[in-house]
């Protein structure tokens, strides 16, 4: 049985998702899994409570078990992604190299597009190779506000 819960962060609302025990998304807006229950189980609400810390800025890491639904390769670049140290950013071509397969840049674009589980996957940290910002499932607002708070801190 899968299970959701809604809650608000900066950012907006968030909906949560798991099953069998482990964490399978994580999503900016209200977006409930097909026949997923609306159920506040532990794991949802320690979800809630690490996204918290980690908007409040006490939070770097994230201790839940997760279960991302993808191909090999998504896996292996969502796997990369979990590498990339907090307040740091990695280019496409990076991750790329890290999953085995140096030059599927656009395919790394494809992955973190798919990924199913925000900010705890931390897609937001990828960039151009020129440092630019470049697409992200929840708005490019959202992962300048993502990265801004990894280099700044938690707002006043």
């Amino acid at each position: 049985m899968q299970y959701y819960l809604d809650f608000m962060c900066p950012l907006g609302p968030m909906t949560a998702a798991e099953e069998d025990g482990a964490l399978i998304a994580l999503d900016f807006g209200l977006k409930p899994p097909f026949g997923a229950q609306r159920k506040e189980t532990p794991l949802l609400l320690e979800t809630k409570k690490q996204i918290e810390e980690y908007f409040a800025g006490s939070r770097r890491a994230f201790t839940l078990t997760l279960a991302p639904r993808g191909t090999d390769f998504q896996k292996r670049v969502w796997q990369a992604l979990q590498t990339i140290p907090y307040g740091e950013t990695r280019s496409y071509r990076q991750i790329a190299a890290q999953a085995g397969s140096p030059q599927a840049m656009r395919a790394v674009g494809g992955a973190n597009h798919a990924n199913p589980i925000s900010i705890i996957i931390p897609c937001h940290r990828v960039i151009g190779a020129d440092g630019s910002m470049t697409g992200y499932g929840g708005g490019l607002d959202k992962k300048e506000a993502l990265l801004r708070l990894e280099r700044e801190g938690a707002p006043a």
